[in-house]
């Protein structure tokens, strides 16, 4: 499909979108390589590595923030937070928090970062604008993951100690409204996109506890493979998927009937797993062969592997939101302005712009320009 399809502008003095910005805006997955003490960034178009950044010693858990710009990495063996800047793929900023941090999130507004430091079992609370440590929360015993509601409400803690709970927190406040029995040693948990529901791997149970988040109640558990730690929403809510450690497989849950619909083997000692923003495709680190698994989630099978550094974990939301394309936000003519950038730097070709940016089709790439530049 080309370019002509659209009505484009005579001109074109001024380029909206180098071809160099649009890559750095490419959808990256970061994966924590814990035995090699770095971060290894996959472009996900192209399913390569396409940079190794050095952080902390043993880094686990990693979160990145909405608008994609920054990266958040937990080190456990140093008691710090790796602050990458996703554009340069630096550190710029270590922050020392609890001991022996595992999870992280952010919230959707980018503002606050939680970490969850298991040995100290406690919650560090980071503002983001200044990366200091503003606030720390007592929750249960060996906190390991942490995520934080689609309104940024309330922040959810898997306490993987004895005893089996998930913390619940009023970001308001950085006060605990209420605690949730659960199954045995959580590990990893997840809020669906509308916020209704929680989803929390229990390692040692085999299980996931599904949590309705308007009352605090369990209202289902369901079995999955053996040793879950990670867990994951698609961005539409429909299906769950849980990283079975000692199984080498991937749970596929419908989320309307809590039923495992798919297992999927992966790689040896799965841990992380996330969704692509546009849920097409699911990716897990396995820990024992260091690497990462491609599912296509339509099919549910592994469509690639991808080689990392060694122990790689990527405990939390690990991939970053979808590509903007850059136009002129509020202005008649962004549409017309976009498309003639695209037209001079692709040659007219609208399916090598989507690949270069970083879209999964002509038509997303289409819908960001038209999204993009109703403001």
């Amino acid at each position: 499909m080309k370019l002509r399809i659209f009505r484009l502008l005579a001109v074109a003095a001024v380029v909206f979108c180098g071809l160099a910005g649009a890559q750095a805006r490419a959808q990256n997955a970061y994966i924590t390589n814990a035995g090699a003490n770095n971060v290894s960034v996959i472009d996900t178009a192209t399913n390569t590595v396409t940079a190794t950044i050095a952080v902390g010693s043993f880094p686990v858990g990693v979160a990145v923030s909405p608008d994609g710009s920054t990266v958040y990495v937990a080190n456990l063996g140093s008691n710090t937070v790796s602050v990458i800047a996703a554009a340069t793929n630096r550190v710029t900023a270590t922050i020392a928090v609890g001991s022996v941090p595992e999870g992280v999130a952010v919230t959707p507004d980018g503002g606050t970062v939680y970490v969850a430091n298991r040995d100290s079992n406690s919650v560090s609370v980071i503002a983001a604008a200044t990366n200091t440590v503003t606030a720390t929360i007592a929750v249960g015993e060996n906190p390991f993951g942490v995520a934080v509601s689609p309104d940024g409400s309330t922040v959810y803690v898997a306490n993987g100690g004895g005893d089996n709970t998930v913390s619940v927190i009023a970001a308001a406040t950085n006060k605990v409204t209420a605690t949730i029995a659960v199954g045995e040693s959580p590990f990893g948990v997840a809020v669906t996109p509308d916020g209704s529901t929680v989803y929390v791997a229990n390692f040692a149970a085999n299980s996931v506890s599904v949590i309705a988040a308007a009352t605090n109640t369990v209202t289902a558990t369901i079995a999955v493979g053996t040793l879950p730690i990670g867990v994951a929403v698609s961005p539409d809510g429909s299906t769950v998927y849980v990283a079975n450690q000692a199984a080498a497989t991937v749970s596929v849950i419908a989320a309307a009937t809590n039923t495992v619909t798919a297992t999927i083997s992966v790689g040896g000692g799965p841990n992380g797993v996330a969704v692509t923003p546009d849920g097409s495709t699911v990716y897990v680190t396995n820990q024992f062969d260091n690497t990462v698994s491609v599912i296509a989630a339509a099919s549910n099978t592994v469509t690639a592997t991808i080689a990392v550094g060694t122990e790689p974990l990527a405990f939390g939301l690990f991939i970053g939101p979808a590509p903007k394309f850059a136009g002129t936000p509020g202005f008649s003519n962004c549409h017309g302005v976009s498309v003639s950038a695209l037209s001079i730097q692709f040659g007219g070709d609208l399916s090598a712009a989507a690949k270069a940016l970083g879209f999964p089709s002509v038509q997303a790439l289409q819908n960001a320009i038209k999204t993009f530049c109703r403001g």
